[in-house]
């Protein structure tokens, strides 16, 4: 209980605080200035701050541009402490303190939350674990160069021990020990005095000032050195990505391609199991010859003897000529078989024994052909299982699982989501005849918080349907992409008066002001709500009445006897009905 109490005390003392900031923050229109308190602020782009800092990267290098953007946020810290802490009458340090990070909040560097503070200024004793989400820094680096080895969110770095020198008046530094860039589920900091880190070099670089020609010293062999460090990773343009699962999963597929291995690739549906197999065929010594592919599950179980092996004219009704099976076409070349495991028992047997002897014999026929061909298969479903269950022979499972790759499905590559959203869409583009400026910075957040259980199949419909829908020369939003998404979370939007407030009471502020305005009626009003109904809850009426409190014969009769007029001036979208 005590626990409890003390927790409750402090999410009351932090909802104050950023209460009290966010009402310091104002929009004026008229001046065209955003004011925090009585300081100036600008509200810019994130992706702008991203592309400032790739040019430092690589006009200066990683290191001078990490020391740079470090004093940068450092400047900003103490800039912040002092803005923060003027005619504050905090009830003590920790409510003091916590101003900081709810501000770096507000601004929209990362959601901040502290789990554990300890202060004593009296005793100049500090120390400090701070826990970042959505850190834009991380973003915007992973969006650029991929997955780093080490914390890339340098102006956090300097932001924090800037705010937290300013704030204990003796120098501090902070270091980031988890990264969301570094493969972390979140970027983790920590934060005590200098003299109790056994490294304490980031502080004499945020107080360093190096000149701009000094910088430039060296600059061309660091480019080299970084353009050589993303190269090394470069694959085929048919292959992205870059998340650590995908990338150990390219690299034991590239150590098949010298060899004649069997190569047996598993994965749910639509994560890229065909685009593997044409890899190994290509990078390999068969990349002249043909690579045929099949799916196994999409040939009624009667014809998939005939297509694999070959039929005999006249082997069965229809069979009007002599034709050879894929083992055949593919002679020399790689044959792949998806969805391996809805071969049914016959074709398995056969199956085995090409394996063996390299050769096939066609359907009805007596003679045997010769067949050289690699062999890679693939299935979303467990072949083990289905071993267990007598619908798999256990011979051919081992012959098959030679070389077993995994494929993890696409939400377990966050990393790679935007990456393959931005090549489809600049694919899709060029085929709509379309120029458009990318995706939204929510329509990105979106994508990397869905679940994808399509996998990257889902994720080009996705975007295909974004880039038909979306204006030329704009942006692809949210809903040009889910048309049927919702947020769960309440944003603040700018009121009339320059203040922040909730965006949903917002808009039924508009909605309540269009009909007290007489823009549109209250009747036309219960037929909008009537028909919004009718359409969350896929046109059945019973749902929909029931969302409205009403009973379903009440909102068919409201339906029935609305208005033929019903414009709705409130909005340039009239709703659609569908009947259940």
């Amino acid at each position: 209980m005590v626990k409890k109490s003390k927790l409750a005390k402090e999410t009351s003392a932090n909802e104050t605080v950023s209460n009290n900031l966010r009402s310091q923050l104002r929009f004026s229109s008229e001046t065209g200035e955003i004011w925090l308190h009585e300081h100036r602020m600008l509200l810019v782009h994130a992706d702008s701050h991203a592309k400032l800092r790739r040019e430092l990267i690589e006009s200066l290098g990683i290191s001078r541009a990490r020391g740079m953007i470090m004093r940068i946020g450092y400047a900003t810290g103490i800039n912040d402490c002092e803005l923060t802490h003027i005619n504050r009458n905090w009830t003590n340090d920790h409510e003091s303190f916590m101003a900081g990070p709810l501000l770096f909040t507000l601004e929209g560097n990362a959601k901040t939350s502290i789990p554990k503070l300890e202060i004593n200024r009296k005793m100049g004793k500090f120390y400090v674990e701070a826990l970042l989400e959505n850190s834009w820094e991380s973003q915007a680096y992973l969006r650029h160069y991929g997955e780093s080895t080490e914390g890339v969110c340098w102006y956090l770095h300097g932001y924090s021990s800037g705010y937290c020198s300013a704030f204990m008046g003796k120098p501090i530094l902070c270091k980031e020990i988890k990264c969301f860039a570094a493969g972390g589920k979140h970027c983790y900091l920590v934060g005590k005095p200098v003299e109790e880190w056994d490294d304490s070099s980031d502080y004499s670089l945020m107080m360093n000032q190096e000149s701009i020609a000094e910088q430039l010293i060296g600059l061309q062999n660091e480019v080299v050195h970084l353009r050589s460090a993303i190269s090394e990773k470069k694959m085929p343009s048919y292959v992205v990505g870059n998340s650590p699962a995908f990338l150990a999963a390219y690299d034991l597929l590239m150590q098949a391609v010298d060899s004649q291995i069997t190569v047996l690739l598993l994965g749910e549906t639509g994560v890229g199991k065909e685009v593997f197999a044409r890899t190994l065929h290509e990078k390999g010594a068969r990349c002249k010859e043909s690579f045929i592919a099949i799916n196994c599950a999409a040939i009624p179980h009667d014809l998939v003897e005939s297509e694999l092996f070959g039929v005999e004219k006249g082997a069965f009704t229809g069979a009007l000529a002599s034709r050879p099976g894929r083992f055949e076409r593919a002679n020399g070349g790689t044959l792949f078989l998806d969805e391996v495991g809805d071969l049914p028992l016959s074709a398995q047997a056969k199956l085995l024994r090409v394996l063996q002897e390299g050769e096939v014999e066609r359907l009805g026929g007596t003679k045997t052909h010769k067949v050289n061909v690699r062999l890679v298969t693939a299935t979303n479903i467990d072949l083990r299982q289905l071993v267990e269950n007598g619908k798999f022979r256990s011979d051919l499972y081992y012959r098959l699982n030679a070389l077993q790759i995994h494929i993890p499905p696409l939400r377990e590559r966050k990393l790679d989501i935007l990456i393959l959203a931005k090549t489809f869409l600049k694919k899709f583009s060029d085929v709509n005849g379309k120029k458009l400026r990318g995706f939204s910075d929510k329509a990105k957040l979106v994508l990397l918080a869905y679940q994808w259980p399509g996998n990257i199949r889902e994720l080009q419909n996705v975007v295909e349907r974004g880039v038909m829908l979306a204006p030329n020369g704009t942006h692809i939003s949210i809903h040009h992409m889910f048309p049927s998404y919702s947020s769960e979370f309440s944003e603040l939007a700018l009121n009339a008066k320059g203040g922040l407030s909730d965006s949903q009471k917002e808009s039924g502020k508009d909605f309540c002001e269009a009909i007290l305005s007489g823009r549109i009626t209250l009747e036309q009003a219960n037929t909008l709500l009537a028909e919004a109904a009718v359409e969350k809850a896929s046109g059945n009426l019973s749902a929909a009445a029931r969302m409205l409190g009403l009973t379903r014969p009440q909102l068919a009769y409201r339906l029935e006897h609305r208005p033929e007029n019903a414009v709705m001036k409130f909005s340039s979208r009239k709703p659609k009905t569908r009947a259940s």
